[in-house]
């Protein structure tokens, strides 16, 4: 019964609780359903806050740990493993802290079998945030394979015209990587006998050839998840075809949940692999700032335009990743946090215009800040931190990974780092290109198209729903130092780990 109770056990599962509850209504009990699915995620978000307070950011270390035999066969032991420390807290808080809002954005877009969509959506928040809790891999997995299933439902059928195309190729891509690493995850359990994490970390011992395969293994199912080039093909179809709050969350939290994979596991697990592939690694990285930040200019559907610009600023945050020093890492990890936050609200805007009109053509529109002011000022927020404008949050942890990326030479790290940090200051640029063309196309000249005369500026709820986020993006431009002294001690233990493998590859 303690157990139930832990903070950890219920920030993971009460959105289950929830689910369940909902089951019992009727269909026609739509407004109970939203409100037992907001009720139920807005408190757990106040968990999330509470294991907040109880984290203590000196300790670099796990924490709050869950830690209680689960499968038992043969001389096998896996455990019910649960913790949090400075790599994950702030996925934790980012996956409760977005859930409520998507929730809201759906109160007047999802009025089709709203019972079922709530059950997804919660069921879909506890594999999130399983994955980042998790301390052993079979159970690190279960979760991983779990939020397969929500997501692919809530594609397939609140979905646009080619939805069942887009939840499939989503599903088999994300399957396909995955299984390498479970084969990857049996060979540790077996030859390690334990598949803790914490434990397999402490033993090390791994041979560097096989550190290579297992790294790949790993990467298969983590890079298609970012994604990256040229593994991103999913991605697009993915996020125009899911409904609102499907993009929210598939922007904000489940491709974290790739990068977030390679900071849990490849870095660590695999110290030497990691230091030989770090220079394939940001090569890839900066190959996907570019094509993303370039195929984003080239498109007429905003929506299709949000989902390529995130292929382009994930690559900043595996570029971040694999400097492999702490500037690197944790301005890597901010920037998940960024691009959850400025992303999601991207989605959120298009969302709400999609209602009005029934159309994401940018030529549809025109003059919108004349008609809408209110959604055009936020709408102008969101841009200029997408795009990195020095007060905004996105600045601040694109600023930090370049700084990473220039000095990632001298501590193990892709030794062409200042070659990949210009032409990776290249895309910040491209991003104002693409993102300034958009937000001219659509909002500023005169209103020439009849349609959107009488169009409707946003309601207390749509602004309600925009407004935590908004204060985010000022708060970690302004002042990021919280956010980086949760992440620093958790970033330099890691750090460590890298350097001693370095110093022990040496001749």
């Amino acid at each position: 019964m303690v157990y139930l109770l832990h903070p950890l056990t219920l920030v993971t599962f009460l959105p289950l609780l929830g689910a369940l509850v909902i089951l019992f209504l009727r269909a026609e009990q739509k407004n109970l359903a939203r409100w037992i699915a907001m009720l139920t995620s807005l408190i757990t978000f106040v968990i999330s806050i509470a294991i907040l307070v109880q984290f203590n950011p000196q300790n670099p270390g796990l924490q709050l740990a869950v830690n209680l035999p689960w499968i038992q066969v043969a001389e096998w032991n896996i455990h019910f493993h649960l913790a949090v420390d400075g790599l994950s807290i702030l996925l934790v808080l980012l996956t409760t802290f977005l859930t409520p809002i998507a929730i809201l954005s759906t109160w007047t877009a999802v009025e089709e079998r709203v019972k079922d969509f709530m059950v997804f959506f919660l069921l879909l928040e506890v594999g999130m945030t399983g994955v980042f809790l998790a301390q052993d891999l079979f159970l690190f997995y279960v979760f991983w394979e779990f939020t397969l299933v929500p997501m692919y439902f809530l594609i397939g059928i609140w979905g646009g015209p080619q939805r069942m195309y887009a939840a499939v190729k989503f599903f088999l891509y994300t399957m396909a990587g995955s299984i390498l690493m479970l084969l990857a995850i049996l060979w540790l359990g077996i030859q390690q006998q334990s598949f803790s994490v914490p434990e397999l970390i402490a033993k090390g011992g791994i041979p560097a050839d096989l550190q290579i395969w297992l790294f790949l293994a790993f990467a298969a199912a983590f890079a298609i998840k970012v994604p990256m080039w040229p593994l991103h093909s999913w991605l697009p179809d993915a996020h125009v075809e899911a409904p609102t709050a499907g993009s929210v969350i598939l922007a904000g939290v489940l491709l974290k949940m790739g990068t977030y994979g390679f900071l849990r596991f490849n870095l660590p697990l695999f110290p030497s692999a990691a230091l030989q592939l770090a220079p394939y690694m940001a090569g890839l990285a900066v190959v996907g700032i570019l094509y993303g930040a370039a195929v984003s200019y080239a498109q007429k559907d905003v929506k299709k335009l949000v989902a390529y610009s995130s292929v382009s600023h994930l690559g900043f945050v595996m570029l971040g990743l694999f400097a492999l020093n702490p500037l690197g890492i944790q301005g890597g990890i901010l920037q998940m946090v960024n691009h959850g936050l400025s992303t999601g609200a991207l989605f959120l805007l298009v969302g709400m215009i999609y209602e009005r009109r029934h159309t994401r053509d940018m030529n549809a529109f025109g003059g919108l800040w004349k008609v809408m002011p209110v959604y055009g000022a936020l709408t102008l927020i969101v841009a200029m931190s997408s795009m990195g404008l020095p007060g905004l949050n996105g600045f601040v942890g694109e600023f930090t990974i370049l700084l990473g990326a220039w000095g990632a030479g001298s501590t193990g790290g892709p030794l062409g780092s200042y070659w990949f940090a210009g032409l990776s200051a290249l895309g910040v640029i491209l991003a104002a290109v693409y993102i300034l063309f958009m937000f001219q196309k659509m909002f500023l000249g005169p209103v020439d198209k009849e349609e959107n005369r009488n169009l409707k500026d946003l309601n207390w709820r749509e602004i309600a729903t925009l407004l935590p986020i908004i204060v985010l993006i000022f708060w970690i431009g302004l002042y990021p130092k919280p956010f980086f002294n949760l992440m620093a001690p958790a970033v330099d233990q890691l750090v460590a780990i890298l350097q001693a493998a370095s110093v022990a590859g040496l001749p």
